[in-house]
């Protein structure tokens, strides 16, 4: 398969998830090495969860197929990382010499451009790539305007939509402690 097909299938999955009433036109799939190792829609409407966008529930698929380790999987490895570290690639302003694995040499098709949240959890997963067959522009104009997010992120905290305020750092501090004293965490 190649790129016209993976994002065929990934536009299938998005009429699919419209024709069920499960969510918006959106569908994912997620490939490596040529071959799709996960495949997700938009399930909001399904769930009532709001984060069931297409993007992460294929990122939670590939996850789950490519670490099948992982805690909710095995009791064997329940309260241990089962993510393989690899090195900071070459150029990265990482400050870590190595992380987890996460994605890393995967891509990503998607029906539409992934919204500020999809594409934060496409970065996170480390993701090589993503195609997209929908831009920002045609996502607007059917009723999924992410532009005010996008707008929102560039101002100060104290000019967003949202309320957001810093509060009690001391508190905080516990958990950020409890991280940078840790001998055997595992950075991702």
């Amino acid at each position: 398969m190649g790129q016209r097909e993976f994002l065929e299938e990934a536009v299938r999955l998005a009429v699919e998830s419209v024709e069920q009433g499960w969510g918006g036109p959106f569908g994912a799939v997620i490939t490596r090495d040529g071959e799709i190792v996960a495949r997700g829609q938009n399930r909001v409407l399904l769930t009532g969860d709001p984060t069931a966008h297409a993007e992460v529930e294929t990122i939670r698929k590939a996850i789950a197929r490519l670490n099948p380790e992982a805690p909710s999987i095995s009791e064997e490895h329940q309260n241990e990382s089962t993510l393989e570290y690899v090195p900071r690639p070459e150029g990265s302003p990482d400050p870590l010499s190595e992380r987890a694995r996460m994605l890393q040499g995967c891509t990503i098709y998607v029906s539409g451009a992934p919204c500020p949240m999809c594409m934060s959890a496409i970065y996170w997963s480390r993701i090589d790539e993503v195609y997209f067959a929908n831009d920002l522009a045609a996502t607007a104009a059917i009723g999924f305007d992410d532009a005010f997010q996008y707008e929102d992120f560039q101002k100060p905290m104290d000019q967003r939509r949202i309320h957001i305020e810093q509060i009690h750092p001391e508190l905080g501090e516990k958990a950020y402690e409890a991280w940078t004293t840790k001998p055997t965490r595992h950075p991702y």
